[in-house]
């Protein structure tokens, strides 16, 4: 499979992710708007628990490469990168790039 169609059905997979991890961050900021107690409670389940780091950083992973791969859509939409080279040039790009933005942002969470 093409590299470009590989970076697009990505794209698509992390949209899907974004959706529904979505409930999850929901949950915590309900949690967190009910009380001052709630809100400690967020705040340590997201500070000590692995599976909230892990499925925080993988929400993260996923912004920021469906933000990634969105602006590499939006400058096919202008009519560059449309060529066979070229588009696959942008799908690494896109992949290097969301790959050290992922990177830098698991330093941060953990």
């Amino acid at each position: 499979m093409p590299l470009p169609a590989i970076t697009s059905i990505l794209h698509r997979v992390s949209g899907v992710a974004l959706f529904f991890g979505a409930i999850f961050m929901l949950y915590v900021l309900s949690m967190s708007l009910e009380s001052q107690a709630g809100f400690d409670r967020a705040a340590e389940m997201l500070q000590e628990s692995f599976l909230a780091k892990l499925i925080a950083w993988g929400l993260v992973s996923a912004l920021l490469y469906h933000f990634f791969a969105g602006i590499k859509h939006l400058i096919m939409d202008l009519g560059h990168c449309e060529e066979l080279d070229s588009g696959r040039l942008a799908a690494k790009v896109t992949l290097v790039i969301a790959g050290i933005a992922i990177l830098l942002a698991g330093v941060w969470i953990w």
